[in-house]
């Protein structure tokens, strides 16, 4: 049931960093920086789109990989080694199938360009209008 202050987000995440996410039910953005992780807000609804499969040198995968609920009120900070501690904010993520993004291009009003579809993921996390969102899950709920 969504609420009239719910928001949508998309967070463009290497597929790897993904499935750690999945396995820790956490999101992170912006490498590991916590300014725009201070935006979504329990009950948002976050879809995550992976353009390749690592950061060096990883495969194009150009899906939309995963779905979840933000559930953490506010980002925290995990340790990850000495030079790396992410800010990290909790989600619980839905079974979902992946999907190629590129059939859907047509149908999502936050692609002003289909030729240069990929140029609104490069902003990492951003929020999208609930109509796209729900294009996208209907994909990723078969």
């Amino acid at each position: 049931m969504n609420s009239p202050d719910q928001r949508f987000w998309i967070n463009t995440v290497t597929l790897d960093h993904v499935e750690a996410a999945i396995e820790g039910s956490f999101t992170q953005a912006d490498h590991g920086a916590g300014k725009r992780l201070r935006q979504p807000r329990p009950g948002d609804e976050m879809i995550f789109y992976s353009p390749r499969t690592s950061l060096q040198n990883g495969k194009p995968v150009r899906q939309f990989t995963a779905w979840a609920t933000i559930t953490g009120e506010k980002p925290y900070q995990a340790y990850v080694s000495e030079d790396f501690q992410p800010w990290r904010l909790a989600v619980d993520f839905h079974a979902c199938e992946r999907v190629d993004a590129k059939p859907l291009v047509g149908q999502l009003s936050f692609i002003a360009d289909p030729t240069h579809w990929g140029l609104p993921f490069r902003r990492g996390l951003f929020q999208i209008p609930q109509r796209d969102f729900s294009t996208i899950i209907a994909r990723m709920a078969g």
